[in-house]
Formats: C-alpha cells, structure tokens, sequence
C-alpha cells in the first residue's frame, strides 16, 4: 500500500524542509549542527503538521545516518532496544520520538545512556510546552527548538513541489487546481502542512479525469478537507485579522463580539495565540484598572493549558467575559512607550550621583551615594530628592486614568506626591 503523500514528500535534506527557517535557514542553529556534523539530542515542539518529523527527516538525509521512527506511548523498551542495537551496529541512529512527554521512566532511563554516547541522536517531537511535560533527565540534556504553524505561502510551496514531483508526488496526474481551491487549501488547515497534502491528495484521486485533465475546483478541495475554511473570515482576510478583531472586541468592552471571535479560535484549535492574546489583553487594555483582572487571566490559561481544549473553553470563556466587562485603563503601556522613546532617542543622561552604587571602596570619594537619604526614614515614606537624570529633570510618562477604584487610588497618591515634589 502507498504511503500518504506527506509521508512521500518528507524533505530529504535541509533545503527541502518548509518553513521553520528560524532552525534550518542559513547560518541557523540546526543547519549549522549539521554543516559542523556535532549533532545533538533536541525536542521540537509545536502545533501538529509544522514540520517536526521533516526537520528529523531531513537531518538524517543530510548527515545519512539511519533514520528510525517511534511512539514514546504505543512503543515499548523492546522497540527501543532494537533502535540501540542498530546504533552500535551502524555508528549512529537518528531517532525521532513522537508524543515524547508520554515517555515513561523506564524507557527514559533506557535512552540516557545512549544519548550521552551520542549513539542516539535523540529528535523529539511534542504538541506540549516541553518545559511542563517532559522529564527533566531528558529535557537536560536536549537543545528545545519551538516550531510555527506554517503560513499559506510555505504551504503553497509545498503544494507546487508535490504537484510537480514525479517521483514522490503528484506529478504524474494531470492535475488543473482552481486558484480558489489552492487558497482554501493554504489558509484552512490552519498552518498543517500534513493536512494540506493529504486533503490533496485524496482530492486528486478522487476526483475522475475529464479531456485530459483532473479539476480540483474549491467544492471539491472543500469536500476532501472536511472542514469549514474558518481561519478567515468568510470573504478572505487572514487569520491574524481574527485575531485582531478578538482583541480590539474585548478593548471594546463587547462581550458577543469577543465571544464570537474566540469561538472562531478555538475551532482552528489556534490555542496558543487566545492565551498569549488573553495574558497582553489583560495588561495592555484592562491593566491598573484592575490589575486583579491579570491574575483571574493567568489561572484560566494555566487551567485551559492543562485541560487542552475542548474543555479548555470554559476557563477561557470566563477569561473573556471578565477582561470584557472589567474598567479599562492604558496607562500602563502608555507610560513605558514614552519611557522607551526617549531612551531610544538617546535621552538617557548619566544617573545622578546620590543614585549610583555606593557598596564599593572609594564610591565616596567619587561622590557616589554620599548625600543620598533613604525614605523610609522620613514621615510617610518620602523625601524629596533627584531621581531622574539631570536631562530629563521635568520629565512626565505616567498619566493616570480615572477607570476602575485601584486606578482612582492610584491617582491620588499621584497627585499628592507631585504636590509634595511641588510639581503642581
């Protein structure tokens, strides 16, 4: 039986691999490995169909040593005792181990030995954040490599070389793919190549050849990956749009609208962007208004990481009904955007005297901390004293509002502070 073509089309050397150029892209860390023939053990981890297994495939085709694919769940010690006899055999076996957070501790302990030889060059390959879910025995001594969903433009890359390729691809069929059908295909899997090439697959031989050629029209690319192109919006704009209109929806206080677009989200299985977006959303838009808001935001995306989704979606529908409906304040982002552009404009002047470290011999004889007074020696906590470098004596980047009870606290002790510095 023929293997599906995302298995044929496996990259045999780096050049091949698609995407993931931050790893295999030139001067990167993993063709550099591989150029310098110092390989060693590492853990990818990313979305499904990102490019994990072709990275591995690809190392062992350039390097050619031998290649050998297991399951840390469904394959047992014994599989991986016959992978090391073959490495003692050969010199070095190239291992990739899917779903390795499942590895147990008996086989770990196995793999250790062999890894430290370096006659197994472990690849390991996880949906999980490796820094949760792996063993530390393993994790110590594996470089950790994140992978990205792929973009349509490495997908259709793909596609072309699969639809040219005689050998491994498709190249022997007549294939006529309607450019609507080859944009469903790049933007619905959502970044998973695998997905892509076997929809495609399945569409070319299931559709019959008429005059010569084989029609793969959107309806039938839509039939062949069995789900909605919901990564966009209905009229074409990108994935990322959604994600900016989930953000601009909660900023926006819209409790449906926010809802909507994290439903959208979650069906894309898009989970690692809705926390991220949650945790910024959190600080940028809801931020000193009630900054209470930011820890309940935390526990809900510790609570979706762990329960992945489906479940996922209730501590993340919680998340979004809260940062929707709590005050909104900017003033925090607002604040050190200033403080950067004046950094960045080369405003940053010399730290005053009083300021500088004292803990040192002959601090004092440079004037260093000689005069400086510690406020909590004075009534409530302050002293008037020069805090910002000489050039920037007047300067003002905290402007509060007046959103939120924590906030309005916060405002006050401002004033009464600038009144103290006679600032107003």
């Amino acid at each position: 039986m023929q293997q599906p073509l995302a298995y044929r089309m496996r990259p045999q050397n780096l050049d091949e691999v698609v995407g993931q150029q931050h790893l295999v892209g030139p001067n990167q860390i993993i063709r550099r490995m591989v150029a310098a023939h110092r390989l060693s053990s590492m853990i990818l981890y990313g979305p499904p169909g990102t490019g994990k297994t072709s990275i591995a495939s690809a190392i062992a085709g350039a390097t050619k040593y031998a290649f050998r694919t297991l399951n840390a769940a469904t394959d047992t010690k014994k599989d991986l005792q016959i992978v090391a006899e073959e490495a003692k055999m050969s010199g070095t076996v190239i291992l990739l181990l899917d779903e390795i957070h499942r590895l147990d501790k008996t086989k770990q302990d196995f793999l250790l030995p062999h890894l430290e030889s370096g006659r197994i060059v472990l690849v390991g390959a996880t949906t999980e954040n490796p820094y949760m879910s792996i063993l530390p025995a393993i994790r110590s001594r594996s470089q950790i490599f994140q992978v990205y969903p792929l973009t349509p433009a490495d997908i259709a890359t793909a596609i072309a070389r699969a639809l040219a390729d005689k050998t491994r691809g498709l190249g022997n069929y007549p294939v006529a793919l309607a450019p609507e059908a080859k944009t469903y295909l790049t933007t619905a899997t959502n970044g998973d190549l695998r997905s892509a090439l076997n929809a495609l697959e399945l569409a070319v031989l299931s559709t019959p050849e008429v005059d010569g050629e084989i029609a793969i029209t959107a309806e039938v690319m839509h039939q062949s990956l069995q789900q909605r192109a919901i990564a966009g919006d209905p009229d074409g704009d990108a994935h990322y749009d959604v994600i900016s209109a989930f953000q601009k929806s909660i900023r926006g206080s819209d409790v449906d609208a926010a809802l909507h677009y994290l439903a959208r989200l979650i069906t894309v299985g898009d989970l690692p962007s809705i926390l991220r977006r949650l945790l910024v959303i959190a600080y940028e838009d809801v931020g000193l208004a009630n900054p209470q808001t930011a820890a309940r935001t935390l526990t809900a995306i510790q609570a979706a990481e762990r329960l992945g989704l489906p479940e996922g979606r209730i501590p993340l529908a919680t998340a979004v009904i809260d940062l929707c409906l709590a005050p909104k304040s900017n003033s925090a982002i607002t604040a050190i955007d200033a403080a950067l552009a004046d950094v960045a404009a080369g405003k940053a002047g010399s730290v005053p005297d009083d300021l500088r470290d004292a803990h040192y011999q002959g601090a004092k004889s440079l004037g260093h901390g000689v005069h400086y007074q510690l406020p909590h020696h004075f009534p409530n906590g302050w002293v008037k004293q020069q805090y910002l470098p000489d050039t920037l004596i007047n300067a003002a980047y905290y402007t509060p509002k007046q959103t939120g009870k924590y906030e309005q606290a916060l405002t006050a002790q401002w004033h009464q502070l600038r009144r103290w510095q006679g600032r107003e």
